[in-house]
Parts: structure tokens; sequence; C-alpha cells
């Protein structure tokens, strides 16, 4: 069995259920493939005679265990069972590097997918989300079940009918939009989304941590001068640091001296740069941020005259992302490329906010424990850790500090050569795209071969095969942050990724086809082998990458006139078997993968990431990070104290210090940093919240008028809620002035023409005029409807369904604004004593119920007064 790292009660647990699925699994060992997709059914059938899925678990996964065999030739380990198990639980798997986790999900998903209820599994990127659902098909089609893909260039309609497969592979970013765009829609056969059920998200840290600092917007054009970017541009180059602004690097603010702002003032010709009717504030501080904080091929890179958003935390690039109020504008000013139109708020959600309406959820990673507390306090997730199927064998060196920053990347690029000298693989994990530059140039001058991996397009295109390939001996590998790369690194070579590309690319060459790949590098008998391909005969407009992944895994997909893909295909693979086995061996006695980090993180985890690289399935392997005092986090937070004392002890600047006392400050560091930006979340979250509140009452209000085929009682409904708001005004009013304006504004807005008499309407008690009203309400309602029938049969239904989203709509959008508006100046309440958050809830409910009352107003308006003029063709 395997030693567990959980409490004896659950341990007993996990045991009885990984037995009993091993006694149905000698079971169904015995079936054919037609019994086996029969389990499917006969698994179904159960849950509807009336047992429940953990009734039914062991039976489940022994299934799904049986055709993931079969399908690919891997056997789950305990330890992928017992994951499985832990993700049914609702609970965060983590599981270290190179344990399968993919298959982990599959199986749980295949469990819960049973209760057709729907199941999607979400993942960091476009790539992992096709590659895991290409995997999940082969394995599906042994269940009788369907595999959906949601991608950022799926269509619309596409997209719903992949969203109706018993799976579903989607990106977190996909999946947040397509909520918005769904609560945005007009057509309700335009919503993509069905329910909210059961999700798995894969790289859980990475989704729910991370990315849950930006909330997900969806924005619409909306008219500004762009001119003020150019002036601001021009003002912050003109300011001086620490004489005209002061930075906090850890808060990464900017705030103005009073020098700054007599400064901007005299540059910007005005008198007040605060004045609320001409404000500049926003964009000189947005200028001096671009200026100092945000570096281009750091935060950002520049691609065909557009600023594209750099990842910090996976390296990779964002497309169609940017920075919201302003930031990326000035950002677009500082680098001289067209400044593009702000964006106006048209719908936002959390990603906090966003899970959580899923009615069961789950997650996988490989580090989570350091963000168990954020975890349980917010998504109400418990981390349970899975032991490895093996004994991790990786060695943590301590970290190396240099006194320069100059002196730390001699060192790296020094233990680089040595690495490559005796054949040993090394991978350096760098912070950003200028840093995997400069050390790729050193390497260059020392005659060392290396692949670099960041966020460059010509890059991100290799992604899978430089790491794929990245533990074969003499390998040097520069790649910024290693978190969700989602690639294993197999010691020797990765056989089976290497075929795979080698024949991809090989077809995209002869078909003229874009590809980076270096031919050269292929041994001789490769090539003979793969000339035996027939190219001429494949059609060059289909998807190479899916053809081939197709053609491997079944040979049915080939044209019988091909010579098919599987055998070359296969020949390749055992060429490479043979190969990558021998070398696995060799690197295997020099030591394992050494990962070398080049920069302590802002977290924990993305370092553990990138050591867990090394030391995969209970091979040797280290790590070991080279620092220097010039690094921010050790800038930042006290590297001043330890460069006087290095230069008290006449310490040079190619010797290093190594001591326990300076990595356990870097933790208490890095564990401040965590800290504040859990305070970030959780005041995003706890602001959010209270919007969040006000959106469900809102979307649902919407879906369900969306859905309505009857949409005049939803009219009357307004107008008589209309009718109480007013009169609830008129009871309190004593002058008869008063009361006969309140009458006049009903009058008004109901469009009352008929036997409406203020005079005798007044003299009535108050229970008199609200039955008069409901009734007169209905009356002039009659009228409308029975006019605008004449004109067009069904008109009356299209303009209430037309005015009632319309309206929601604007309101919402302005509601939104508003409230961004109040988030921002709701802070200076605090100097009064006051709790800025029970304020922004206070006055967030008085400007909802404002909204709701205009919503309402508006539409009874419109709808009451709206003409139709009819074109007569002659």
């Amino acid at each position: 069995m395997f030693n567990f790292l959980l409490n004896k009660k659950k341990e007993e647990k996990y045991r009885k259920n990984i037995q009993q699925i091993k006694e149905f699994e000698k079971v169904i060992a015995n079936y054919s493939d037609s019994e086996l997709k029969k389990q499917t059914h006969k698994l179904k059938q159960q849950l509807n005679n009336g047992l429940n899925l953990d009734q039914i678990i062991a039976e489940a996964l022994a299934t799904v265990k049986e055709a993931i065999k079969r399908s690919t030739g891997i056997v789950l380990f305990d330890v992928q069972i017992m994951g499985s198990i832990v993700l049914h639980e609702g609970k965060i798997a983590e599981m270290k590097t190179g344990e399968g986790k993919t298959l982990v999900a599959i199986s749980c998903a295949y469990l819960n997918a049973l209760a057709e209820k729907g199941v999607q599994i979400i993942t960091v990127n476009d790539y992992l989300a096709k590659r895991d659902a290409t995997l999940a098909r082969q394995i599906y089609n042994y269940l009788n079940m369907t595999v959906g893909l949601v991608e950022s260039s799926t269509t619309s309609a596409e997209r719903r009918k992949q969203y109706y497969n018993d799976l579903v592979y989607i990106t977190n970013s996909e999946l947040g939009f397509d909520y918005l765009r769904d609560n945005m829609t007009v057509d309700k056969n335009s919503i993509v989304q069905q329910r909210f059920n059961f999700a798995i998200i894969d790289e859980v840290d990475s989704i729910l941590i991370d990315e849950a600092r930006t909330p997900l917007i969806i924005s619409g054009p909306f008219q500004a001068a762009t001119g003020k970017y150019e002036k601001s541009k021009n003002a912050a180059v003109a300011l001086q640091k620490n004489v005209h602004y002061e930075i906090d690097e850890k808060a990464r603010n900017i705030s103005l001296t009073e020098t700054g702002i007599s400064k901007c003032e005299e540059i910007l010709e005005v008198d007040n740069l605060y004045n609320i009717n001409n404000s500049w504030t926003q964009y000189i501080l947005n200028a001096i941020k671009a200026k100092e904080l945000f570096l281009k091929n750091v935060h950002y890179i520049v691609k065909n005259d557009q600023i594209i958003i750099v990842d910090e935390f996976t390296g990779r690039i964002m497309e169609g992302r940017r920075w919201s109020d302003g930031l990326h504008q000035a950002i677009e000013a500082k680098e001289n490329t067209r400044i593009q139109q702000e964006n106006k708020t048209l719908a936002s959600i959390t990603y906090q906010n966003l899970f959580l309406i899923y009615q069961k959820l789950a997650g996988m990673t490989g580090t989570a424990k350091t963000e168990e507390t954020e975890l349980d306090k917010i998504y109400r997730l418990e981390v349970v850790e899975i032991p490895t199927n093996k004994i991790c064998q990786r060695k943590d060196l301590p970290d190396l500090v240099y006194k320069t920053e100059y002196a730390k990347w001699h060192a790296i690029a020094n233990e680089c050569f040595d690495m490559y000298q005796i054949g040993r693989p090394a991978l350096i994990g760098t912070t950003n795209v200028e840093k995997s530059e400069l050390l790729a140039n050193m390497l260059s001058k020392l005659n060392v071969p290396y692949n670099l991996l960041n966020a460059k397009p010509e890059n991100v295109a290799r992604e899978s095969e430089i790491i794929s390939q990245a533990g074969r001996k003499r390998a040097i590998t520069i790649s910024t942050n290693m978190a969700g790369r989602g690639t294993d690194i197999i010691l020797g070579g990765n056989a089976y990724s290497i075929s795979k590309i080698i024949i991809i690319n090989y077809i995209k060459n002869k078909l003229r086809l874009d590809t980076s790949f270096d031919f050269n590098s292929i041994d001789n008998n490769i090539y003979s082998i793969l000339q035996e391909l027939d190219t001429q005969k494949i059609d060059k407009n289909i998807d190479i990458n899916e053809y081939v992944e197709k053609a491997i895994n079944t040979r049915k997909n080939m044209r019988k006139s091909n010579r098919p893909i599987y055998d070359i295909y296969k020949k390749i693979l055992n060429y490479y078997i043979s190969i990558f086995q021998k070398e696995k061996e060799e690197v295997l006695q020099l030591g394992g993968l050494y990962v070398i980090g080049t920069e302590r993180h802002e977290s924990r985890r993305i370092d553990n990431q990138l050591r867990g690289r090394s030391g995969r399935q209970g091979d040797t392997g280290s790590s070991r990070f080279f620092l220097s005092l010039q690094d921010n986090l050790l800038r930042i937070f006290g590297g001043d104290k330890i460069f006087n004392l290095m230069q008290t002890l006449s310490i040079d600047n190619n010797t290093p210090i190594e001591s326990p006392i300076l990595s356990k400050s870097l933790d208490s560091a890095q564990k401040k940093i965590e800290s504040y930006f859990f305070d970030i979340r959780k005041q995003l979250f706890e602001y959010d919240e209270v919007i969040n509140n006000q959106r469900q009452a809102i979307y649902a209000e919407r879906r369900r008028i969306l859905e309505s085929n009857f949409t005049r009682d939803c009219i009357l409904e307004y107008g008589e809620s209309t009718i109480n708001e007013i009169l609830s005004a008129y009871k309190k009013q004593e002058s008869i002035d008063n009361k006969r304006m309140l009458l006049k504004q009903i009058k008004r807005l109901l469009n009352l023409t008929e036997n409406f008499n203020i005079n005798s309407v007044i003299i009535m008690n108050n229970e008199q005029i609200e039955v008069f009203l409901y009734e007169q309400l209905r009356i002039s309602y009659d009228l409308r409807e029975s006019y605008l029938e004449q004109l067009r049969p069904g008109l009356i239904r299209q303009l209430e369904k037309y005015y009632l989203l319309q309206q929601i709509d604007k309101a919402w959008q302005e509601h939104i604004e508003k409230m961004t508006l109040l988030r921002e100046s709701i802070g200076w309440r605090s100097y009064g004593q006051q709790d800025p958050l029970i304020e922004y809830k206070n006055e967030g409910f008085n400007l909802f119920i404002n909204m709701v009352t205009y919503i309402r107003q508006t539409v009874v308006y419109l709808t009451m007064r709206s003409r139709l003029i009819v074109n007569i063709k002659q």
C-alpha cells in the first residue's frame, strides 16, 4: 500500500474504498468492450433506482480505471484513485508534479457525470484544455460518454452544443465570460451554459488565488479624449522620483508630493489638478505607474503595435486582456503605440463569486497547502495532501546569495556551463522575458546550447516541444515562471511527445505551413521513416494537430490509400523509447534534473512549483535558488542590512553567502507578501459580495423575463409596484398641492387619459385610490395592447420584452459605474471613524433600490406610451 499523510479515520476510509474498487476491477477486467460500455447505463439505472453516487463509487471508479487501462495502457496508482475520491468529496487534492492529475480528474468526472447534471473541468489555458479533452474522449469512447471542449475560438452556437456533453473542458476565463454574456443576451436561444453543478479546477491555486486578484470584466467602447494620456506621459517624464512623487513598492502605489502637484499643474496649465469637472489625477498617476512599475518584457510585450499583457504567474501572454481604469492606455502612450478607446464596464464578476455558484467544487494542484486558510475561508475547500506514488528523492539545496545581480547571473551561467559539461539536464526558472534573454546571451558567449521558453510568440509556439525534452542529457532549458505548464519533464526525454511533435511538424513543413521546428536536430533514421509519409493527400486546411492525434489514437480515421500515420508513429516511438531509456539511466546517475531558481517569487507556491519539476515519480533530482541583494524581494525586505554585513565582513562580489537565518527571513518576507495579497483578495471579495447579491437578483429577474412567453403580467406587476411606491409618498403628504402633483405623476407615467379626473380621485380614501388606479392601469394597458395588436399581431409581446431587457441592462451598467465610484471614494469614511465596508453596503443598498424603482417606472412609461409608424408600400 502507501503511507498516508492523513488522520487515521480518513486513512481507514480510503483504504476500504480502494479495496472495494480492486474487487470490482477483477470482475470488470473480463468484460468485452461492449460490456464495458454497458456499465455506464447500468450505473445510471442504479442512481435512478434510489442509490446515490457514494454508494456506487467503487464500481464506477473500477469501470473508468479499466477504460483508462484499455485506451492508454496506463494502470492507475492507488494514490490516483485516492485523489479521485478526494475530488468527489468536494475537496482540493494536492498532488505533486508528475503524479497523473489529468487522469485523476477524468476518473472523478466520470463518477459525477453519471448523475447527468453536468461536469466541467476547468484549466488555465486552451492548450491544456484541448490536450486533456483529447485524452478524455479516447477514454470515454469505452464508456459511452461524451466530452465537450470550449476554446476561445469556439462559436456561440457550437458552445451551446459543447456544454450539453457529459464532461466539458473549458478555461477559467471562457467560463466566466460565457456566464456574463449569457446574462447580457436578448435571446434565450443564445444562452450557452446550462447549469453550475460540479466543477474540477486544474491548477486550482493559480485560478482561485492568483487570478482572483482581478475581476472578469466585459467592456464596451466609451468615448473619451485620448489627448490626456499623451500630455500625462510627457508630464510623467518631467517628474522626478522622490522629488515629485513617491513609490510604495510593497503596495505598488504612487503618491504625488506637494511639489509634484504644483509641477503637474504648471506643465498641464491647470489651476487645480483635482478639479472634479476636469480631473487629471488618475491620468498622471497611471502615467507614472506605466513609467516606474510596468516594464516592457516583464509585465507586457509589444506585438504588432499592440500592448499584450504577460501573466506574472505563468509567464504566458494574455491575448485580448487589457488593464482597466486607463492604465492600458497610459502604457500605450508610453510605448508610442496607437491609444485605443477607454472601455466602460458592461458586466463583471470576481472568480470568487463565479465559482461559488457551483453546487459542488473541487480542485487539484501540486501546491495549495501554503494557501489552505484562504481556500477554506473563501471557498470552503479543504486541502488534502495526497502522498506520492514513490518517495520523493529531490534535494532542495540552501539558497546562495550574492552581493550584486551581475555576480548572481555570472554564477548561474557558470553553473549551467558546468552542468552542460557533465551532461546533467538543468531547468532555469526566470521571472520575466528580459532576464531569460539576458541568461540566454550569457550562455551563447559560453557556447552552451539552450532552449528558451518565454512569453515571446516565437517561443510559445514550441512550448510543449521544449518542456517535454527538458529532461534529456545535456539539455539546458531557460523558462519564465513554470506554473501550470502542464507538460511532464521526463528524464532522458519524452518519447511520446517528441514522436508526435516530429510527425506534426514534418507534415506542416511538407505542406508549407508555419513551423519553427529544427529538422537538422532529427536523427537520419527518423528522417527516413518520415519520408514514408504521403503528405500530398492531406488537406492543408484541416487542423494538422487534431488529424495526427486521431491517427495516433485510432487507425480507423486514416484513409486506406495513405501509409497509416499510426504505424510511422509507432516506429519513431519505439526508436526513441530505446534511446531515451538509456539516457534516463545516465541522467539518473548524474543526479537527475537540476532546477535553478533565479529569484524568489512573491509567493512560496510559485517557488515550490518550480522545484516540483524535479524529482518526478521517485526520480533523483535537486533544486537551488541563486539570489542577489539587488533582487526585488531582498531589496524591499531588508537587503540593506545584509549588504552592510557583507561589506563589514569584506565578502567579495563573487562569493555567495549561504545561511539558514537568511533563508528563514526570506520565507518570512514571502509570508508577509502572501498575507498582504490575501488581504487584497479578501477585501475584493467582501466588497464584491455586496454587488454580487444585487447581481444575482438582477440576473434572476432578467432570466425570468427572457424565458417568459407572456410578459404582460410582468409589466402590470411593475405598474402596480410603481403605483404603490408613489402612493406611499402620497399617504405621507398633508398638502393638497403635493398630493395633486403625485397624482399627476401617476397619470403621466401610466398614460392615463380616460376617466381620470384628479379632483374626483383626491376625495377618495387611500384604499379606494389604490383599487381605482389598479383598475385604470389595466384598462389603459388593454387599450394599448388592442391598438398595437391591430397594427401587427404579437408586436406588444416583442415590445414588452425589448423594453424590459433594454432598461434593466442600461440601469445595471450605470449602477456598476456608480458602485465603482462609491468604492473608490468610500475609503475616506474611515477618517470619520466609520467602517468603509458597512458604509458601502448601506449606500450600495440605497443605490440598488433607486435603480430598481427607476427600471420599473421607465419600463412602464415606455410601454404605455409606445407608438408605431407603419410604412405602407404603394
